[in-house]
């Protein structure tokens, strides 16, 4: 495992454009991982008249089989696929959407430091507009991209390839901060020179991230001076 103080993580005045990542890295993961382990499998189990067992394994084994692939983030293909608009379930427990300590003061620091920001993520545009609604991180955004603009996920080249067409940007003067550590690979493959992990993106499971640079919270990496 890495470990860095906050002064030798990377020098600001290098950084001109910063990508975020938007569950487990601005958002709690906690509401996600709720929804689709506990919300949907028991009002799937209602609306269907299934076991709530049954529908519990059901939509494990499939959720599983499509895991890192842009069906697996896709509201529109869960919709299709078990017939329930996914959506209107997201929003029964969108109260439980919550921003991830210190990302208020951190998207300030950026904005006061005049870093273009740009949210790039793989939800579906149906859930990020839930989110954008119950929180504020949108008054921070220079740029907002979910991964189904371009029809591939963060964790294929492609993406990175058609952001940098649709959002032209300097990989070298450029830092990237995700809670997956596929996707951070992804983006270090592309040339990015700074990216930064979470290493517990949902506030109720412990996770320490391996094999990458990261942080707890962004009071780690946001400047004395400017606390």
């Amino acid at each position: 495992m890495i470990h860095c103080t906050t002064m030798t993580m990377f020098d600001w005045d290098t950084i001109d454009t910063v990508l975020l990542d938007m569950d487990g890295t601005l958002l709690d993961l906690h509401y996600d991982n709720y929804f689709w382990a506990d919300h949907l499998p028991r009002r799937y189990a209602e609306l269907k008249q299934l076991p709530l067992d049954d529908a519990q394994q059901q939509l494990e084994q499939h959720i599983r089989s499509l895991e890192g692939t842009l069906n697996w983030y896709c509201l529109d293909y869960w919709s299709s696929a078990l017939e329930v608009d996914i959506g209107e379930l997201k929003s029964e427990i969108k109260h439980k959407i919550k921003e991830r300590p210190y990302t208020h003061e951190f998207l300030t620091f950026l904005k006061q430091t005049q870093k273009t920001v740009a949210l790039v993520t793989n939800a579906h545009p149906i859930g990020l507009d839930i989110k954008l609604e119950q929180t504020q991180i949108g008054d921070y955004l220079d740029h907002i991209i979910s991964s189904h603009q371009f029809q591939q996920p963060k964790e294929e080249q492609g993406f990175w390839h058609q952001l940098q067409a649709h959002l032209p940007f300097d990989p070298a003067r450029t830092l990237f901060i995700d809670d997956n550590a596929a996707v951070l690979t992804a983006g270090r493959d592309y040339g990015i020179a700074y990216t930064l992990g979470i290493h517990q993106p949902d506030s109720q499971i412990q996770r320490r991230l391996e094999h990458n640079l990261a942080i707890e919270h962004f009071n780690e990496i946001i400047p004395a001076t400017h606390g």
